[in-house]
């Protein structure tokens, strides 16, 4: 259901991701929270709608990844081309929620998120490492089963849609987290 895995983009495929997204600006994203029938969200995000870019990302390494794996037999064909950047500053957070699996027509449907770390912990004495932040996965009793700390490059793959665990992105609590997002892709 969950996997990572390291060192999928490099330090500087991970900075330029962040230098283009900073400047094509983010737009802020948020929600009120469980009371409003939603997750509580405060971040900041750019969609874009990229098919070469998902066919790059999936052709890196992700198509072996899922080799193997069938859903309903189905096999994954690629990455959805509706490409994610967020952004959390000090401060921001997603609370706890599910990723909704989406059709995109042609009988393909999302199965897996994709969300890859542009910026992560690093050593004690680097000023821009990121503090907080961590991706929870919680069980059905509201236990956790994983605790994911981001780190620069690495790739976080986890199932959604109606076998979604229950996450959350933890607030951040210096410096600022990058994550790109896509989805995976089976037909």
């Amino acid at each position: 259901q969950l996997l990572t895995v390291p060192d999928f983009l490099t330090s500087a495929e991970a900075k330029a991701f962040v230098d283009v997204a900073e400047s094509m600006g983010f737009t802020h994203q948020g929600s009120l929270g469980p009371l409003k029938g939603e997750a509580y969200r405060d971040n900041d995000r750019i969609s874009v709608t990229d098919p070469l870019l998902a066919q790059t990302l999936w052709e890196s390494g992700i198509n072996r990844i899922f080799m193997d794996i069938n859903i309903s037999g189905k096999a994954a064909t690629g990455l959805n081309p509706n490409i994610r950047l967020y952004r959390y500053v000090e401060g921001q957070r997603f609370g706890r929620h599910i990723d909704e699996s989406v059709h995109l027509g042609d009988g393909s449907r999302t199965q897996y998120t994709l969300l890859v770390y542009l910026s992560g912990k690093g050593s004690a004495k680097d000023s821009q490492a990121l503090v907080g932040g961590e991706t929870v996965f919680y069980d059905h009793r509201g236990g956790i089963v994983a605790e994911v700390a981001p780190v620069q490059g690495m790739a976080l793959l986890h199932l959604h849609g109606a076998r979604c665990m229950l996450h959350e992105a933890r607030f951040v609590k210096k410096n600022v987290k990058y994550v790109l997002r896509s989805d995976v892709v089976f037909a």
